[in-house]
């Protein structure tokens, strides 16, 4: 990263597999450097406040929200976005096509947002219960689902079959919550259909 005179830095990050170099301003978000200097498009701004989780990407494979880190705090590091899941091969990433698959979208607004999410939790836990998706996407809202079916999706992303998976996870949550009832997670909601 350098800083050239007219209040602009230089910086270096791998997007999607590919090197970008731009001088951006020390301000200019990463979610904005992404969408505004590369061109990917599906990194969607809903808050600028990490309420919604829109912005969700992959930042050395954490996910990180977008909109709360600054374009110059990745440089030289690697950054994934919705586009770079399937860029090379034919075939969606597991994780979308399960999206696809279990109908966990609406109007796609918060999707590639829930979709990186996803990845991300996947990584630290290949087999969720029901309890641990809805408490590891819990920072990521969807004003359309109900979340039900993003629930479904994330357990079929996993390799289980969403209806065993949620009634056993049920069934143990329900050993486990205080007075023997289904408690939801903080933050995400138990979906309605459900």
């Amino acid at each position: 990263m350098t800083t050239s005179t007219n209040q602009t830095v230089k910086v270096g990050i791998t997007v999607n597999g590919s090197e970008t170099t731009a001088d951006v301003e020390p301000r200019l978000l990463l979610a904005h450097y992404l969408r505004d200097v590369v061109g990917l498009k599906a990194t969607n701004i809903g808050c600028d406040t990490t309420s919604c989780g829109a912005c969700t990407v992959l930042v050395d494979g954490e996910s990180v929200k977008s909109c709360t880190v600054l374009a110059v705090q990745a440089d030289g590091q690697s950054v994934t976005t919705m586009e770079g899941l399937s860029a090379n091969s034919t075939e969606l990433h597991p994780v979308p096509a399960a999206f696809r698959a279990e109908h966990g979208l609406q109007c796609g607004f918060c999707t590639p947002g829930m979709v990186m999410a996803t990845v991300s939790l996947l990584e630290e836990n290949p087999k969720p219960t029901e309890r641990e998706v809805r408490e590891g996407l819990e920072g990521n809202l969807c004003r359309c689902t109900g979340y039900h079916n993003i629930v479904r999706a994330v357990l079929a992303a996993s390799g289980q079959n969403p209806d065993a998976a949620q009634t056993t996870s049920v069934a143990a949550d329900a050993d486990q919550s205080p007075a023997g009832g289904v408690e939801s997670a903080p933050g995400f909601s138990t979906g309605s259909g459900a």
